[in-house]
């Protein structure tokens, strides 16, 4: 990556955020010009920063930044996008953190990723206003693996090359793929039935537009969370967070009778 200027203008989401020192916040923010940066926001904590506002998770802002010996300082910040039904309910926050987290885990600071910056924008929105949010999880989920090359394929077995009949089949997430059942007898792979393999195929393939209109039927959603799950976990080599408080957040909504979008 070329050498950046000693200021600079870019447009970001805060992914994260931790305190440093007496009354400063070190962010993770991911932009659009330059992809994944750590920024120091001094005085954020303080009770009458003008900063701190535009600077909570979830949040897409305007950030003015100047270089400091080790780190970028922000020096001004503006809110493009607070996505405020995000925040007014759990189920939403819940899975605009996965969305952040699954973006924070697979990412480093390596450069301008616009593509990336716009689907991750894109989702958010769509979190926050959708009546649906999880169909919006589901579609970034298949478009994330595709712009980080982990496309899983979905077509074809993945070890004998057949193609894929219309059938029930496996899949394995050390193949990357889908498993005939003659192949797919084997340590490791995950039965997926033909429904859950064809809305698989369907948010792969499809346009936003094409997606929304024919949303997720309640006999894919557990499958296709569990299978997505694996994959990613395997390619990360570790679990995600996220998902342990969507299930938690879900069975109150359940306990309490309050009508969840997921079913």
């Amino acid at each position: 990556m070329p050498e950046l200027p000693r200021s600079l203008r870019v447009e970001a989401v805060v992914l994260r955020h931790s305190d440093w020192g007496e009354a400063d916040r070190l962010l993770t923010v991911y932009t659009r010009e330059v992809g994944k940066l750590r920024v120091l926001a001094k005085g954020a904590r303080r009770m009458r920063s003008r900063k701190a506002g535009h600077l909570q998770p979830f949040t897409r802002s305007t950030l003015l930044l100047s270089r400091g010996r080790e780190i970028w300082i922000v020096t001004q910040a503006e809110t493009v996008d607070a996505y405020l039904p995000i925040g007014a309910d759990l189920l939403r926050t819940g899975y605009a953190a996965y969305v952040i987290e699954l973006l924070d885990r697979f990412t480093y600071e390596e450069g301008e990723n616009r593509l990336l910056y716009r689907l991750l924008v894109e989702t958010l929105s769509r979190v926050a206003h959708q009546p649906d949010p999880l169909v919006a999880v589901r579609y970034y989920d298949l478009q994330l693996l595709d712009l980080l090359g982990f496309r899983p394929e979905l077509s074809q077995c993945v070890q004998c090359g057949a193609l894929i009949q219309p059938q029930d089949q496996f899949f394995s997430a050390a193949q990357g793929g889908v498993l005939c059942p003659g192949c797919g007898v084997q340590a490791g792979a995950l039965p997926v039935s033909l429904p859950t393999l064809k809305y698989l195929r369907h948010l792969q393939r499809s346009t936003w537009a094409v997606v929304e209109k024919a949303g997720l039927p309640e006999g894919v959603r557990a499958e296709m969370e569990a299978l997505l799950g694996r994959y990613l976990s395997y390619l990360l080599e570790r679990g995600l967070n996220t998902p342990r408080f969507l299930r938690e957040v879900r069975h109150v909504y359940q306990a309490d009778g309050v009508d969840d979008p997921q079913g």
